[in-house]
């Protein structure tokens, strides 16, 4: 069975679309600066995923820093700096 996540009650995107890496992030100084501190990067394809076309073509539009040339966006995490 796939998970999926909701998007609006007509839009999901399966899990499997979704790519995630976790990457070392700038911490504070100390001993373990740069060994435990990480962050979590999000990744998703827009123009290979599932979405309808019309969400896609708003999406690739968008003038936004997160959406790489290729559409593919990119979400990072560190406000923990934890997985």
């Amino acid at each position: 069975m796939e998970s999926f996540l909701r998007i609006s009650p007509t839009i999901r995107i399966p899990l499997a679309e979704i790519q995630w890496h976790a990457v070392r992030t700038q911490g504070p100084g100390g001993q373990n600066v740069n060994k435990v501190s990480s962050a979590v990067q999000l990744f998703f394809p827009i123009r290979e995923s599932s979405l309808p076309e019309e969400v896609k073509q708003t999406l690739l539009r968008r003038t936004d820093k997160r959406i790489t040339t290729e559409g593919v966006l990119i979400i990072k995490s560190k406000a923990h700096r934890t997985q």
